[in-house]
């Protein structure tokens, strides 16, 4: 009994910290709701606003005046569309390179991780030229082969650190039972990978979502605009910042990312344990 009184305080304080710590990462995203709750006249008052006043104005103004669903769906199918390319590519790249011994093998790999060190602006013109020769600009096809291009040497190197830590004895024990490597890869290294290929692909998620330049230069109207891009819209023009606008849209394209995280939480969490020999 001595042993149970003592541990339910300790719970308490355990359960008090990770509530304050809860709220503290939240009040970020409470903060721009409040901000994208609000007129616009109480946001720019010099003077702080103890009680503010909460309304739907820009809520139906972004949904009325722009066409915020359809950016939204730009977004989602641009995002998604480059993240199955950039793992239908990296995870046979990735075991290549984790696997196979050939020449120049780690240097093939550190070229590849640092494609993704360059500055985007250096490619943004020549990008620009190619898209518009292969008829794609404007397209939503041209944004995700865009961000899949970007992604892909990142990816690549997330899953082939992952696959490195698996023991080589189980799939030499696979190929024993004549399993061939194209089986190995899809029936072993993939599901014990998992863990990796999920971070890889949230990561990807993260980066297309927020990636602005690209999105700018290839969608030269609104029929490929993105929610980055659509933040825009409310951050000059003869109405000035509107800065109600701009939070709720910045909201709508946190939400989906934060829906991944949570619904995929157990598999980030997981490590690579699993893979491990084990006797």
């Amino acid at each position: 009994m001595k042993s149970l009184r003592g541990r339910a305080p300790s719970k308490i304080l355990r359960l008090t910290i990770l509530g304050a710590w809860a709220l503290f990462c939240l009040l970020p995203i409470l903060w721009f709701l409040s901000i994208g709750l609000r007129p616009r006249t109480e946001i720019i008052l010099p003077q702080p606003l103890y009680w503010p006043t909460w309304t739907v104005e820009a809520w139906n103004m972004i949904w009325s005046d722009w066409p915020m669903g359809y950016y939204l769906r730009n977004s989602i199918v641009a995002v998604l569309g480059s993240v199955v390319i950039d793992l239908a590519l990296a995870i046979p790249a990735a075991y290549a390179l984790a696997r196979y011994r050939f020449r120049l093998r780690e240097d093939i790999g550190f070229y590849i991780l640092s494609t993704r060190m360059m500055a985007p602006a250096v490619v943004a013109i020549p990008i620009f030229f190619l898209l518009r020769n292969l008829g794609l600009l404007d397209t939503v096809w041209a944004l995700m082969l865009v961000y899949a291009a970007m992604n892909l040497s990142l990816v690549t190197w997330i899953i082939r650190s992952y696959m490195l830590d698996i023991p080589s004895e189980i799939e030499d024990a696979a190929r024993t039972d004549g399993a061939t490597d194209l089986k190995i890869l899809v029936m072993i290294i993939v599901p014990m990978c998992l863990p990796g290929i999920i971070t890889a692909a949230v990561i990807a998620v993260i980066f297309g979502i927020n990636e602005f330049l690209f999105t700018l230069l290839i969608a030269s109207t609104k029929s490929a605009y993105t929610l980055s891009v659509a933040l825009a819209n409310f951050t000059g023009g003869s109405d000035g910042v509107i800065y109600n606008a701009i939070s709720m849209v910045a909201f709508l394209a946190f939400m989906p990312v934060l829906v991944l995280l949570i619904a995929i939480q157990n598999h980030l969490s997981r490590g690579l344990t699993m893979g491990a020999v084990k006797g």
